[in-house]
């Protein structure tokens, strides 16, 4: 996972000793690992002034590459996003039975250089690399450039000369010369091989070849981070080091605990350092951990004696409501955005069939083709889970569903829950479905005689439990449990942890709508309360 920190725009005011540097702090202890306990993948950080900025990884959703912003590495929320959409092939828009869940854009690199903010990051399902740049990585807007070959895991990198650089690749990891704004690859440049072997530090038998790549430069010397899986063991944590750009390199592993890892470097404005990093934790996904790092022989020590402390030198978590997930009635005042950052496309939308403003104060999902499964489906707006526990409710319309149509709440990942109602032969009816098993088995049907009806949908995530809990009520207020458990599993198809889904489809013919007059979310569970 890659990113790069340049220390004339970043680093600044640090004090590096050659032996190690004491985190001396007068904030009290407060904030807890995982600092976000939330899908938010591959990281990468910076720092501009007293501000952090973060990119991350939502492959397959609609905007992409998410930007958010922090003042103190642990309460995020989102300003940005850097991509609208990578393109308009079929893969990335639900369009002839392709797909392109756990592809699309993955890991990104963000940097800061003279005054501009970059982002990067690449898809197989394109086969390019593509460079966001703003002067406002707030309010944008964003300026795209894309370019072949599709770099894997790359880390872009501006170095003090004014050259520009990627560093890419699985296991021997190699370096490519771009253009000096980034664009492209710089005419007559020829890749050339950084480290022969970089998950070598880690030990002969390997699962995963050292990928990731975050490369920062430090008092003169380059730092490249990497992830590395040994065969038996967990993720790690390896650093390599070299007085120049091009090497020669020397490694070693910086941390192996908990399977923590695929991690870069950050720094406080009085001097502290950290490493960013994630765990995966089961259905919800991988989630954020900061450990703090010393300084011994010029070399960065993650951790608290080689471990990953439960808590932080850091102010405590407000939640992850409203800045990473939040609610949502659906109603707008004048100038606000038609939906706010919280919210992501399962795939690229199809805009003409949605509204906030056909019915105001409503989110209507129309139809506008036949569709054969949900992952299939059109315009599902989604949401993060959140753990430990959360829940997620909504308050359906169906007066205006066609006959084969079927709306409701979702939870999504190949091996998906939902709750609906579907409209079958002229009757409609609640409807609870689960893929548990990766094929979609109907397990209650109960009949319903009304055009309102409510659902909910509960998570739980205490020590990677897993289990989702679908309910109905008729009035809002009274729940009733449906069909079964739902033991949620994290597929690597998918790359992704779960997420709310509000969604509605026709199986027989186009032109119906449902309309969401709300979308609530909760840290808790209440069950049929």
């Amino acid at each position: 996972m890659p990113y790069s920190i340049k220390r004339s725009a970043i680093v600044f005011g640090i004090a590096l000793a050659s032996t190690s540097v004491s985190p001396l702090v007068a904030q009290v202890k407060q904030a807890q690992n995982p600092v976000i306990f939330a899908d938010v993948p591959d990281m990468a950080i910076i720092r501009v002034g007293n501000t952090y900025y973060m990119s991350s990884t939502t492959m397959h959703m609609s905007p992409g590459v998410p930007i958010m912003k922090s003042t103190d590495l642990v309460n995020w929320h989102l300003v940005s996003y850097a991509s609208d959409t990578l393109g308009g092939l079929d893969e990335l828009t639900l369009r002839n039975g392709k797909s392109t869940y756990g592809r699309g854009s993955w890991a990104s690199s963000l940097r800061f250089h003279q005054g501009m903010y970059y982002v990067s990051t690449f898809a197989q399902t394109t086969g390019k690399t593509y460079v966001y740049s703003t002067k406002n990585i707030e309010k944008g807007p964003w300026k795209a450039v894309s370019f072949k070959p599709s770099y894997h895991d790359h880390s872009l990198f501006f170095d003090d000369d004014g050259r520009v650089y990627l560093v890419y690749g699985a296991g021997k990891l190699r370096l490519i010369e771009l253009t000096a704004d980034a664009s492209g690859v710089k005419p007559g440049a020829t890749e050339q091989v950084l480290i022969e072997n970089a998950s070598a530090p880690a030990g002969p038998n390997l699962g995963l070849p050292a990928e990731g790549s975050q490369l920062f430069k430090i008092k003169g010397k380059y730092y490249l981070f990497n992830i590395t899986w040994p065969k038996g063991g967990m993720r790690t944590v390896v650093v390599h080091r070299a007085d120049k750009l091009t090497g020669p390199y020397e490694g070693r592993v910086a941390l192996q605990d908990l399977g923590v890892a695929q991690s870069g470097l950050i720094d406080t404005p009085d001097g502290r350092w950290f490493s960013y990093l994630f765990r995966d934790y089961g259905a919800v996904g991988r989630i954020p951990y900061l450990v703090p790092v010393t300084w011994t022989d010029g070399w960065p020590v993650l951790g608290v004696n080689g471990k990953v402390p439960q808590t932080l030198y850091l102010p405590a978590s407000k939640g992850l409501i409203p800045g990473l997930v939040a609610s949502d009635e659906f109603s707008r005042r004048k100038g606000e955005p038609a939906l706010p950052l919280v919210w992501q496309w399962n795939h690229n939308p199809e805009n003409s069939l949605w509204s906030l403003t056909d019915r105001p104060g409503y989110l209507r999902l129309k139809t506008g083709r036949v569709d054969t499964t949900f992952l299939l489906a059109r315009n599902t707006l989604t949401q993060r889970t959140v753990g430990p526990t959360c829940a997620g409710t909504t308050a359906l319309d169906i007066s205006h569903l066609k006959d084969g149509d079927f709306a409701g709440l979702a939870l999504l990942q190949k091996r998906y829950g939902l709750i609906g109602v579907d409209y079958r032969n002229g009757a409609k009816s609640i409807v609870m479905v689960s893929a548990e098993s990766e094929k979609p088995v109907e397990l209650q049907r109960l009949p319903l005689t009304q055009s309102t009806v409510y659902f909910k949908a509960e998570c739980d995530f205490t020590e990677r439990k897993d289990v989702a809990t679908f309910y109905y009520s008729l009035d809002g207020k009274a729940w009733q449990a449906i069909g079964a458990p739902l033991k949620m599993a994290y597929t690597l198809p998918h790359f992704m942890g779960y997420r709310f889904g509000l969604f509605n489809y026709a199986t027989k013919a186009a032109g119906g709508y449902a309309d969401f007059d709300y979308f609530r979310i909760a840290d808790t569970t209440t069950g049929t309360k």
